[in-house]
């Protein structure tokens, strides 16, 4: 039996927990799906779900774990929760900005919605370090600067960091 972590989180889909899991577990370096879990007939009557039908799914992203279930289509995702993917470089960037927005939608500040419409943040490690900055001018042009962004160019947040 694996180990848990404290938190998971789980993400509620209709039918595509597994499609889903796949389609993530593709993006992401040091990833798996852990089990399946099937639905059996205790408790059809409350869940309506055929016997042997996949009812969650387990996984990891990048070591962190979570599931992804099949719950029926009373909920959707929305923006009140995004996942934030922390990038090292513009080729990162933009590596999880082509894979995630593919069948999604980009939306602004480097937060997009993915297919499944599970909404993420693809960020630059470097801007929150930019925004910690004691330099209220060089945070207020940085902030400027990707106000104005869909996918993040870390190149030109750095010019404006440095006041370029």
């Amino acid at each position: 039996m694996p180990a848990f972590q404290k938190i998971t989180p789980c993400m509620w889909f209709d039918t595509q927990a597994e499609e889903a899991t796949n389609f993530y577990v593709s993006i992401f370096e040091d990833s798996r799906v852990v089990r399946v879990l099937y639905y059996g007939e205790a408790g059809q009557e409350i869940h309506g779900k055929l016997p042997g039908s996949i009812m969650l799914v387990e996984f990891e992203l990048a070591g962190q774990r979570f599931t992804a279930l099949n719950g029926g289509p009373q909920f959707k995702f929305d923006e009140a929760i995004s996942l934030e993917v922390a990038c090292d470089s513009q080729s990162e960037i933009d590596y999880y900005w082509q894979k995630l927005t593919e069948g999604g939608e980009e939306g602004p500040c480097g937060w997009l919605k993915d297919k499944y419409g599970l909404s993420r943040q693809i960020t630059p490690v470097a801007l929150s370090e930019m925004l910690c900055d004691p330099d209220p001018e060089k945070i207020q042009r940085v902030t400027n600067t990707f106000l104005q962004m869909k996918k993040l160019d870390l190149a030109e947040l750095e010019r404006a960091f440095a006041g370029e």
